[in-house]
């Protein structure tokens, strides 16, 4: 396939152009940029052919898939046209600024008979496709519990918008919540039912969130605790399942790296898990790129998209109320 970048992100320069000329026969053909200057110079940098300023045009070039990597308040209107283009689509999170954009950009992609896809990461890493195996094999029995932990210190180079701009979808809210209700959905196979939450700006925010702690009920009685922040210097990342037969806990593994380190713990002992060290974007790529082709399913689809949003979105709406919220999934 021909690939359109549509957007000169940092997540594509360090992750995603490696993991798109990866896969066999694929190839990058332009880049899309608000700046015809920064577009060149990134053009020229990442040895992709041409750059452009304007998406309609870059749709009518030679190119069969986008990456959508642009500030979130984009998303919306370059998938939109994208998929009306005939293009196949894999969209960073999250997929739009509210539930019914996204939803619309399910359907339309299904009309149009493209395939749609998120770009949700850490189901793609070999550590979390290691967590679903052992729950999957009943290795601790019945999940009672799951306890995240994805605060972190925002690096300078990703800070920007992110903490600044509600209106182009700032805050540690779309920015990490998404990822961590995507990988809880894809662990335990259902969605989160009803959100408590509690949100604050401790240094780095200005006009958004930059901390948020929050409590899932799933429908089978499941009980998930988040903290996600972007002031967290030291803490590290982790990610815990609690069952009736044992503890699986997880260090350092909610990361766009495959590192970390699993450790099962039961009445017989405890143990360290191995687990695969594959490069996850690849992962993601390829399993997309099957699906372009008619063979199989996105790692991410665009419904995973829609319904890690409309977690995020309850988080906030929770946060902000300060009373429980159900969710809504906008009829996904």
């Amino acid at each position: 396939m021909k690939w359109a970048l549509v957007g000169a992100s940092t997540i594509a320069s360090q992750h995603m152009i490696g993991a798109i000329r990866a896969q066999r026969g694929h190839s990058i053909a332009s880049v899309l940029s608000s700046s015809n200057e920064r577009g060149r110079s990134y053009a020229d940098a990442h040895e992709i052919p041409r750059a452009f300023t304007d998406l309609n045009e870059q749709l009518n070039d030679d190119v069969d898939a986008v990456y959508i990597s642009t500030t979130n308040e984009k998303h919306f209107p370059q998938a939109m046209a994208a998929i009306e283009a005939g293009k196949h689509v894999l969209c960073e999170k999250p997929l739009a600024m509210n539930v019914a954009d996204a939803v619309a950009m399910v359907r339309a992609a299904g009309e149009k008979g493209v395939t749609f896809a998120t770009n949700h990461h850490l189901r793609n890493a070999g550590s979390h496709l290691k967590i679903r195996e052992l729950i999957t094999q009943g290795r601790i029995g019945t999940v009672q519990a799951v306890r995240v932990a994805h605060a972190v210190y925002l690096p300078p180079n990703l800070q920007g918008w992110r903490i600044d701009n509600p209106g182009a979808g700032g805050g540690v809210i779309p920015d990490i919540v998404v990822h961590d209700a995507d990988t809880v959905r894809f662990h335990l196979d259902e969605d989160p039912a009803e959100v408590v939450a509690i949100e604050r700006s401790e240094s780095l925010g200005r006009g958004v969130e930059d901390s948020v702690m929050s409590v899932w009920q799933m429908p089978s009685g499941v009980t998930v605790q988040t903290h996600e922040g972007f002031t967290i210097r030291h803490a590290g990342t982790s990610f815990e399942v609690h069952g009736t037969e044992g503890s699986i806990f997880a260090k350092g593994v909610m990361t766009q790296r495959p590192v970390g380190e699993i450790r099962l713990q039961t009445e017989t002992g405890s143990e360290d898990i191995s687990f695969s060290d594959h490069n996850l974007y690849e992962r993601a790529v390829g399993l997309f790129s099957e699906a372009c082709a008619g063979r199989g399913t996105p790692s991410a689809t665009g419904e995973d998209g829609v319904k890690s949003l409309a977690v995020a979105a309850a988080v906030k709406e929770a946060a902000t109320r300060g009373t429980g919220v159900a969710v809504d999934y906008g009829g996904i």
